[in-house]
């Protein structure tokens, strides 16, 4: 079942039991009314019985003809009896008594006592003569109200059923006026495929849970798209890196193969060749860690991580690997809470991060000592690596971080051209920043900045 015909049918089966709600009560009080006015009139005309009957030798003869007057406007099923101190019948013929001795005597004990027998009311009144105590009793079925609660009942049907079908028919009116966006939505997602990944959807001025449905999906649209071409510019990267190593060999062993050659030639076909291999190597390696790093991705478990922390764990690493004081971290301004020293990653993913940095900048240094600078400033925490290498150009600035890319001042360097890239992309994906803050012929500094608690 479609939005729109759920959204109808929820709306009217809301409105329908409100409106049942709202009828059952108008209905009980209607009932109750009546029952309650029925009452007094039973009671009444038990009055008018004692005037009658038991005062008639005090009052005046025209008084007493208008009494009978109104007893004799009778009610549908009329009887009434009264009762004197042995709880028998007088002045109306009782062969069977009518009530038994049980109610009577409630009557007297409560002084005023009203029921109901199936459809028939009944009340009784304790009536004082100066004859005496008595008990009158008066009963009847209130035909008029029955009629009338019939009557509002088939009113209250109409009304329901008709009621019920504005509403079913007015809720699947404004769904549809509610949802035509959505439809519009979905008829230009349809359209979509990998060879336009570039349309966005409308998303309008309104700031409606639709419109940030639209939002979202471009948002999406332009991950995908930034990943398709990602992985266009990967696969190039990838073929043509693969290409010329394999090619270099391929060339060697043909020439080497098309003679015999002394020692010497054949000694530096083969160095020529190992060489290949090696930066073949090389290069599946760095493709395994980028099938490696985005497997992690998707499995990685975030956990608070205190970046100084990390820092000492590389410090500690590389002044075993290389040699002592090779790696200084040199802390700036510091805060007093610890807490701003930690962000919520993967310790791995950010151990890969910063150990990339570092290999390079001790690459590009020959093994000369690489500074690490810690500081938090403005709800971030900033690590700036230097090194003592070639330096880079103003405008590769930006390209060291595409995958496979080398500068030119360091082309002599072994190396894949992935490092950064990882790097940059496992800073990205904890809503941090990475770039070259100042690179000169005496070195480079790489800025590193993350929020902290985030």
């Amino acid at each position: 079942m479609k939005i729109k015909d759920r959204l109808s049918l929820y709306f009217s089966l809301i409105c329908s039991g409100v409106l049942l709600l709202v009828m059952a009560s108008i209905y009980f009080a209607f009932k109750k009314s009546m029952e309650a006015d029925f009452y007094s009139r039973l009671k009444e005309r038990a009055l008018i019985a004692g005037n009658l009957y038991l005062e008639a030798d005090e009052v005046s003869l025209d008084v007493l003809s208008r009494i009978r007057e109104k007893l004799l406007q009778k009610i549908p099923g009329e009887v009434y009896r009264i009762y004197n101190s042995r709880n028998e019948g007088v002045f109306v013929p009782d062969s069977q008594q009518y009530w038994s001795s049980v109610i009577i005597n409630k009557v007297r004990e409560k002084g005023y006592l009203q029921y109901k027998e199936g459809r028939r009311q009944v009340a009784g009144i304790l009536y004082h003569d100066n004859q005496g105590t008595f008990v009158i009793m008066a009963s009847a079925v209130d035909d008029g109200t029955y009629k009338r609660l019939s009557l509002l009942i088939r009113i209250m049907s109409v009304t329901f059923v008709a009621v019920m079908l504005i509403c079913f028919y007015s809720g699947r009116f404004l769904s549809e006026r509610l949802l035509s966006p959505i439809d519009s939505l979905i008829e230009k997602i349809q359209l979509i495929r990998a060879s336009n990944l570039h349309t966005r959807l409308e998303t309008g001025t309104r700031k409606d849970e639709i419109s940030i449905l639209a939002a979202n999906f471009n948002d999406l649209l332009q991950r995908l798209e930034n990943s398709f071409t990602q992985q266009g510019t990967f696969v190039a990267n990838v073929s043509h890196e693969l290409r010329t190593p394999v090619t270099s060999i391929i060339g060697e062993v043909e020439v080497a193969l098309k003679q015999k050659r002394s020692e010497e030639e054949y000694q530096r076909i083969l160095q020529s060749v190992l060489s290949d291999s090696v930066r073949l190597k090389e290069m599946i390696t760095a493709f395994l860690e980028l099938t490696q790093i985005d497997s992690d991705f998707s499995r990685a478990t975030l956990q608070p991580v205190r970046i100084d922390e990390l820092l000492w764990e590389l410090r500690d690493y590389w002044n075993n690997a290389i040699a002592s004081d090779s790696l200084e971290i040199i802390p700036g301004n510091m805060p007093e809470d610890d807490s701003s020293l930690a962000i919520y990653s993967n310790k791995q993913l950010l151990y890969i991060a910063f150990n990339n940095v570092i290999a390079n900048a001790f690459k590009f240094s020959g093994g000369q000592c690489v500074s690490c600078f810690l500081t938090v400033e403005g709800g971030f925490i900033m690590v700036k690596i230097s090194d003592k290498g070639p330096g880079i150009r103003q405008e590769e600035f930006l390209k060291i971080f595409d995958p496979f890319y080398r500068s030119e001042s360091v082309v002599e360097f072994a190396g894949s051209g992935v490092g950064l890239y990882i790097t940059n992309k496992i800073i990205s994906s904890f809503k941090g920043n990475l770039y070259v803050e100042e690179s000169s012929a005496s070195g480079t500094t790489l800025m590193i900045c993350l929020p902290y608690n985030v």
